[in-house]
């Protein structure tokens, strides 16, 4: 009996899945500026509002518990371009949130772990009396690169420009503007290796043709391809 309800209880739940999945067939699909072919919203959605200014392009699938808000609630008219803008062939990590007032351009191929956190709006403390929440909010378009991959509990902050093929560690709290191929890590977020061809992955102390910059912070490990001196001073080499 217990075999049969759990059978029962499982094959119920992955109908009740499909049912409520948001595609571009579907009736929730067509309340979005536009939903690519082949992209999906996983049941069971998270709190999504604003679709009119919300783009997601095609194969994009948003997981379960996703939300994804343009504007500071429901009904407010928020101009005649988009405000979210979620490239094709995306994959949006369950329990994440992406919440757009002005401008968040998310590229092709961007993966992102759980619980990702993206804004492009966060409130002032230009008033040290006055509470915080209660300080008016400014924003700052937020752009992240295509082919890109956020860590689990990556908080993209207002302002960040992500360059393409970058990865950001998970629980980086990230600000500012980051160039292709880099690893940001870090509370603050910092680049902490970036792609050289040629010399392949250096710290950043190294500068971009493999010279050397800053000097060698202690305990830095050991980059294959390059030979550390103890005068600082970098070779190439095979590892």
């Amino acid at each position: 009996m217990r075999r049969v309800l759990g059978t029962l209880v499982h094959r119920g739940w992955s109908a009740l899945r499909a049912a409520g999945a948001v595609t571009p067939a579907s009736p929730g699909g067509y309340r979005f500026r536009r939903l690519g072919e082949g992209a999906c919203l996983a049941f069971p959605i998270g709190a999504v509002f604003g679709e009119r200014w919300i783009e997601i392009g095609e194969h994009t699938l948003v997981g379960e518990r996703v939300s994804i808000s343009a504007g500071m609630g429901p009904g407010v008219d928020l101009g005649p371009g988009s405000v979210v803008r979620i490239g094709g062939h995306c994959s949006i990590g369950r329990g994440g949130h992406i919440v757009g007032h002005q401008s968040i351009d998310i590229g092709d191929h961007v993966f992102t772990g759980p619980y990702v956190y993206i804004t492009d709006q966060n409130h002032v403390y230009d008033d040290p009396e006055t509470p915080i929440g209660r300080q008016w909010p400014r924003n700052n378009p937020v752009v992240i690169g295509s082919g890109s991959w956020l860590g689990t509990g990556a908080i993209i902050l207002p302002g960040t420009r992500i360059g393409r093929q970058c990865v950001v560690a998970a629980g980086a709290v990230v600000r500012g503007e980051f160039p292709d191929h880099s690893v940001i890590a870090g509370v603050p977020a910092r680049v902490v290796r970036h792609h050289v061809p040629g010399h392949g992955w250096l710290p950043p102390h190294l500068a971009a043709d493999g010279s050397p910059g800053a000097p060698v912070p202690p305990g830095e490990p050991a980059i294959p391809g390059i030979t550390v001196t103890s005068d600082d001073a970098v070779t190439s080499g095979t590892p």
